[in-house]
C-alpha cells in the first residue's frame, strides 16, 4: 500500500522520442477507458468515521477528534493550546453555507466563536499574538483577510482581492508581524473559457480574468470555443489575460497590477497595502514556514479542461524565493509547456506559450507530487513527531472527470516530503486493496484530507478532513456535515 516516489528529472531526447512513438497507442487505450476518479466511485453518502480503517506508517496511531463538520478547511491553536477549526462556508459545486470559527473541546464538543457571510470559502487560519487571522476566499464579493478576536469580533484588514474565479484567496500564515497569503489564478491556464461557466463564476463575473503582477507581453495566441453565456452567439475567441470573448494581439502589453492573481502576497498585521512576495502560480494553496525560516507553498497544477487544456502536470511543493516568477501560465515547474508532448492533452493541439517573454526561468520545485492529487494544506514536522524537517501534505484527492480523466483514484491521503531531496512517501492512507476515499471503499477512513497542523509541542498532528465530495459529469456534489478532524500521535519512541 505504501509507496515512495521521486521528483522526476526532465526527460532526455531519447525518452521524448519513445513517448512520441507510443502516444497514438496510448491515446487509443486511454480514450476507450472510462474515468474512475475517487469521487466518481463513491456510493456511500453516510459517514461513520473509524480510525481502524486508516493505515499509518509504523509507530503511529490515529484517533477521531470530532465529526459532523460542514466543509472544514483548516485548524489552529490559541495561546492556551486549545484547538480551533474553520468551516469554509463554500464548496465547489456552488454550495454556500455559513463560514465559522469553531472551538473544539477535548471531548470533541464544538462551539462557534464567529461566523461570516456567503463570500467563502474560508480557506485557512492562523493564530498570532491573541488574534485569529483568516483568509476569506471571495467567491462572490472578492477575497479578504480577516482578524478575529477570541470574543468573536471580526475586523477586515484588506478586502476586494481579485479572487472568486476558479481559485480563491488562501492561507494565511503570520510571521514577524506580517500576514502571508496567496491568491489563486482566475482560470485553469490563463484563458477564460466554457469551463469557467461550468464552475459557475463566469456567469456572476463575465469580465473577470487573470491579472499579472507586473507588465507582460502577449504572444497573441487566441482560443475559440462555443459561447458559454449565449448559445445563440455561436463561437467566441478569447486571449490570455483577457475578458471572455476578447482576443489578444501579438506584442500586446498587459499592465501589471497589485493585488494580482496567482501570487503570494503579504500585509502587516495592521492592514497595510499588499506587496508581492512571488508570483506566477496557478493555485498556491498551502503556506508554511520551514524550521529554518524559509517559506514554502503547495501549488495545485493545471487540469485537462477549458480552451487551453494541459495534460499530466503534477502538483508542486515550492520554496518561495522573493521576487521570483514561478511559471504560470507557460511552465509546469521548471518545464516549458510549449512543444512538449508530455503536456499535450489527448485530442487537443500541442500547447503554445501565451507570453512572448518570460520574466525569468522558474526555479526547480522542491518536489513534484501526483497529477490531480490536489495537494493542499501542509505543515513541517519536528523531532518530537519524527521525520524532522519534512513536510506533511494533505491530498484532497482528484476531482475527475471535471479536471480530466483519471483511470484510478489519486490522492485521498497524507504524504510526507523531504524538501531537500524531493522524495515523497505515503504516511496515512485508507486500508484496502486499492486507493480511494472512504465513500468509495465503503469503510470509515479518510475522505478528503485538506490540511494538517502540528500542535505547539509538535508531537500531535491534526488532520482536517473536508468530507464527502462526489463527482459526476454535472460537477461536484458536496455533502454537508461529513467533515471530521483526526489526530495522529506516536506510539513508539
Amino acid at each position: 500500500m505504501f509507496k515512495i516516489t521521486f521528483r522526476s528529472p526532465r526527460p532526455g531526447l531519447a525518452v521524448k522520442l519513445l513517448i512520441a512513438a507510443s502516444i497514438p497507442f496510448f491515446i487509443s487505450c486511454y480514450g476507450i477507458k472510462s474515468s474512475k476518479g475517487g469521487g466518481q466511485l463513491g456510493r456511500h453518502m453516510t459517514r461513520n468515521p473509524q480510525a481502524a480503517d486508516v493505515l499509518l506508517a509504523p509507530g503511529y496511531k490515529i484517533d477521531l477528534v470530532t465529526k459532523g463538520l460542514t466543509y472544514p478547511t483548516a485548524c489552529t491553536f490559541d495561546d492556551k493550546g486549545e484547538l480551533y477549526v474553520i468551516e469554509g462556508g463554500y464548496s465547489y459545486g456552488e454550495s454556500w453555507t455559513r463560514p465559522a470559527l469553531i472551538r473544539i473541546s477535548q471531548n470533541g464538543d464544538q462551539k462557534v466563536i464567529a461566523s461570516g457571510s456567503d463570500n467563502g470559502p474560508w480557506t485557512g487560519v492562523d493564530f498570532y499574538e491573541g488574534h485569529f487571522y483568516i483568509a476569506e476566499g471571495g467567491s462572490k464579493a472578492g477575497g479578504k483577510i480577516l482578524k478575529i478576536a477570541p470574543s468573536g469580533k471580526i475586523d477586515t484588514l484588506i478586502a476586494n482581492l481579485p479572487s472568486g474565479g476558479d481559485h480563491h484567496t488562501n492561507g494565511p500564515v503570520v510571521r514577524n508581524g506580517f500576514i502571508y497569503f496567496s491568491l489563486g489564478a482566475a482560470t485553469n491556464s490563463g484563458v477564460v473559457g466554457p469551463d469557467n461557466a461550468h464552475y459557475g463564476w463566469l456567469k456572476r463575473k463575465p469580465t473577470f480574468h487573470d491579472i499579472p503582477c507586473q507588465d507582460i507581453i502577449l504572444a497573441g495566441v487566441n482560443f475559440d470555443s462555443e459561447h458559454a453565456l449565449d448559445k445563440s452567439a455561436g463561437s467566441v475567441t478569447t486571449g490570455a489575460y483577457s475578458p471572455y470573448g476578447k482576443p489578444s494581439a501579438p506584442n500586446q502589453r498587459i499592465s501589471g497590477s497589485i493585488p494580482c492573481t496567482g501570487a503570494v502576497m503579504r500585509i502587516s498585521v495592521g492592514g497595510t497595502k499588499p506587496e508581492v512576495v512571488a508570483w506566477g502560480y496557478r493555485n498556491p494553496f498551502g503556506l508554511r514556514f520551514s524550521p529554518d525560516g524559509n517559506l514554502f507553498v503547495t501549488e495545485n497544477a493545471y487540469d485537462e479542461r477549458g480552451s487551453r487544456p494541459i495534460w499530466g502536470a503534477g502538483d508542486i511543493l515550492w520554496q518561495v524565493k522573493p521576487g521570483t516568477w514561478y511559471g504560470f501560465p507557460d511552465f509546469s515547474g521548471d518545464m516549458l509547456l510549449a512543444g512538449d508532448i508530455e503536456f499535450k492533452a489527448p485530442g487537443s493541439p500541442m500547447v503554445q506559450s501565451v507570453l512572448k517573454e518570460h520574466p525569468n526561468k522558474p526555479p526547480k520545485p522542491a518536489a513534484i507530487l501526483e497529477v490531480h492529487s490536489s495537494s493542499s494544506g501542509f505543515d513541517f514536522a519536528n523531532a518530537a513527531f519524527g521525520f524532522a524537517g519534512e513536510a506533511f501534505i494533505a491530498q484532497f484527492g482528484d476531482m475527475a472527470p471535471d479536471v480530466g480523466k483519471t483511470l484510478a483514484p489519486v490522492g485521498f491521503k497524507l504524504v510526507r516530503v523531504d524538501p531537500a531531496s524531493g522524495v515523497i512517501r505515503d504516511f496515512a492512507i485508507n486500508k484496502g486493496k486499492r486507493n480511494g476515499p472512504a465513500s468509495a471503499l465503503g469503510n470509515g477512513g479518510l475522505e478528503r484530507p485538506v490540511s494538517v497542523k502540528f500542535n505547539e509541542a509538535g508531537d500531535e498532528l491534526y488532520v482536517v478532513d473536508f468530507g464527502i465530495v462526489q463527482m459526476s459529469k454535472k460537477g461536484p456534489h458536496p455533502q454537508e456535515k461529513t467533515g471530521v478532524i483526526w489526530k495522529i500521535t506516536k506510539t513508539q519512541p
